[in-house]
């Protein structure tokens, strides 16, 4: 048992936990940006049943685009990640709440996950892998 301590304790690497948490979030918004963009009018119709202009259907699609691809690259990803957030609790709270929790039922699970992974970006930052580390390194 001590050796698996001292292995897990190896792992600590909070730099590379946030790679990897930007990864996994992006590459979800990356995905769902995609979509929205490819399918845009079903988009912009289904924004109007919930009372949004067509505008709000563009915006959203691509802020979760271009946000997913920040979140990936590690630049302004805290304020993509404040946006993001913001998007995320309107879905759940407009679209998703009345379904419950679970997934299965398009309930918030998924869009609460998001929420969560974007508040975590905020809150940490980049970190050393990103492209925001390296611009920084390279202008002093």
């Amino acid at each position: 048992m001590n050796k698996i301590h001292q292995l897990i304790h190896k792992c600590d690497n909070q730099d590379l936990g946030k790679l990897l948490v930007r990864l996994a979030i992006g590459i979800v918004f990356i995905n769902a940006g995609w979509l929205k963009i490819q399918n845009i009018e079903f988009v912009v119709a289904f924004f109007s049943t919930l009372g949004f202009p067509a505008f709000c259907a563009y915006l959203v699609a691509y802020l979760e685009f271009i946000g997913g691809i920040a979140f990936v690259l590690g630049i302004f990803a805290r304020y993509f990640g404040i946006a993001l957030a913001i998007t995320m609790l309107v879905a759940m709270f407009k679209v998703h709440w009345v379904n419950g929790y679970s997934i299965a039922n398009n309930g918030y699970e998924y869009v609460f996950l998001l929420f969560l992974g974007s508040v975590a970006i905020v809150t940490l930052g980049s970190g050393r892998f990103s492209l925001a580390r390296f611009f920084r390194k390279n202008s002093q």
